[in-house]
Parts: C-alpha cells; structure tokens; sequence
C-alpha cells in the first residue's frame, strides 16, 4: 500500500462558538483527482487551509509525508494552489505573470508556459484587462500546467465564468496536466461539471466526511428507481435514503446498496447523478 498524498486523522477547528472541522479522518492516495463537495460553511475552506498550512489545527494531518503546521516551505515546493481564475491583477501583462510566477514558484517552467500559449492570441504585452474571460482562463492555465508539482488545490477554480469556459477549464487540466504522478484536489458547488473527471468524491457536512468514496464505488453503490405506479409502498418497504415527486404522479426513489434485482422489478433504475446524491445527503443542511 503506497502513502497516501493526504492522509488525515480527527481533524477538528473551531472559529468561535463552532466547529468548522469536527473529528475529520480521509486518505488521497496519489495519481486521484478527488471532489471536496460540501455546502457553504460545511468546512470545505477549512479543511483545504489546514492542507495548505494557512490556519492553526487539532488532530494529525500528512500532506506529502509532511505536516503542514510545522514544514509548510518545504511542503509548497511540491504543491500548487488556485483560489479563482479571476484573480490575476487588471494590470499585469502576460510576459509580467510568467515572471512572476517564475519568481515564486521554483518549479514553474516558463519556457513549457510558453508552450501552453501557442496558438493563443496571448502576446507578451497584452494586459489582463484587455483580455476576454476566456483568455484569462487560458493564461491562468497555462501558468498553473507549468508548474510541476505533486498536489494542485483547486478551491471553486472557475467562479464566475460561463459553462463554456468552465468545461474547457477541466478539460484541458486533464488533457494537459493530469498524469499518475499528481494528485488534484478541487472543492466546487457545480457538481455536474466535475462529475465526469472525478476518481473520487468526498461530502462534508457540519465539518464530517460523511461519503468518501471512489466513483466506481459510488456506481456500484447508490441506484435510482423511476418508480412504477401502484409500487411505492413496496419501494418504501426496501428503506429508501430520498424519495422526490416527478410530475404525473411519478416518484423517484435513492437507495444505498439495495439488491439490483429486486429493484429492477419496481420500475426503471439507473446510476443517480452524483448532484440527486449531493441533495439527498446534504437533506436537512439547509433548514
């Protein structure tokens, strides 16, 4: 069994009167893009500022066989971090954010960032402001593939920008980027949209991991029935984790490890998209 990336054990941070990390344990093993999927103030910010040694902790947490509170230099060497793709200031020309990058991250390659922009109408002195969202989207990826480090921390990295941008954002990470070697840890609130890149997924809720799991897993695992008319009640009987009401009197139902064959004689089933999972987890959060 290989280390893991990021292995965690009774994680806990409190801010104020509450619990923002609660106890929290989870393993990355290396070569996963992993989706850190939670709602606001579940604990998603935290946990990625503890991972990134930006905020004091209790409990024991391995980033790279290092600790984060006490071997944060080291550790950043090897790890590359993204708030928001819009942050790149209004001023700064593309050759000055190559350069400054090259100064603070000693593992970016300016000359493979280079690469990235050919046959991009990004030109050496073209300023941010001058550029279409699309363009910045392509600059700061290129800034980011550049870098060769063995973790990137995305942290809702597409805020803002339309689908078309969005998709094309993860696309290329994957196409240009992403190898064995390195591990990608993104937390968003457009669960679709990361679905299909997705190895793993972990929900948090009030500072708990409270699915962790491989997409496989999550496949094999959770089943939809379109329910038939007149098998609701026999449907119920198999203890559901979600029920939602289509129109025309249809239901849907989620279970949780039901057998397949008995499902499959209460109406049509499929694979729940991993978005129906997310509310059906997240029910009650919200209140």
């Amino acid at each position: 069994m290989t280390t893991p990336v990021i292995s965690a054990r009774g994680l806990r941070k409190a801010y104020k009167n509450k619990l923002a990390l609660d106890g929290t344990a989870f393993d990355i093993p290396a070569g996963r893009i992993v989706g850190l999927i939670g709602p606001n103030g579940a604990g998603k910010t935290t946990a990625l500022k503890a991972i990134l040694g930006l905020i004091p902790f209790e409990g024991s947490l391995s980033v790279l066989g290092k600790d984060p509170r006490s071997q944060r230099d080291a550790l950043m060497n090897d790890v590359c971090f993204i708030a928001d793709v819009a942050v790149l200031p209004r001023w700064m020309k593309v050759k000055e954010a190559i350069a400054f990058v090259q100064g603070v991250h000693p593992r970016f390659d300016a000359a493979k960032c280079r690469r990235f922009l050919q046959g991009t109408q990004l030109t050496d002195n073209l300023r941010v402001r001058e550029m279409s969202k699309g363009m910045i989207v392509q600059l700061h990826l290129a800034l980011v593939m550049a870098i060769d480090a063995k973790l990137l921390v995305l942290d809702e990295p597409t805020l803002g920008l339309d689908i078309l941008y969005r998709k094309q954002f993860y696309q290329r990470l994957l196409e240009d980027y992403f190898d064995e070697e390195k591990t990608i840890l993104i937390t968003t609130h457009q669960v679709e949209e990361i679905e299909h890149i997705l190895t793993d997924v972990m929900f948090i809720r009030d500072g708990k991991v409270v699915l962790d799991a491989s997409m496989e897993d999550v496949g094999s695992r959770y089943t939809e029935v379109l329910v038939d008319a007149g098998k609701q009640d026999a449907a119920r009987a198999l203890n559901p984790i979600d029920e939602r009401a289509l129109p025309f009197g249809k239901t849907v139902m989620l279970f949780d490890g039901a057998d397949p064959a008995q499902l499959a004689q209460l109406g049509e089933t499929r694979n729940p998209g991993l978005a129906d999972l997310f509310v059906a987890t997240m029910k009650g959060t919200y209140a």
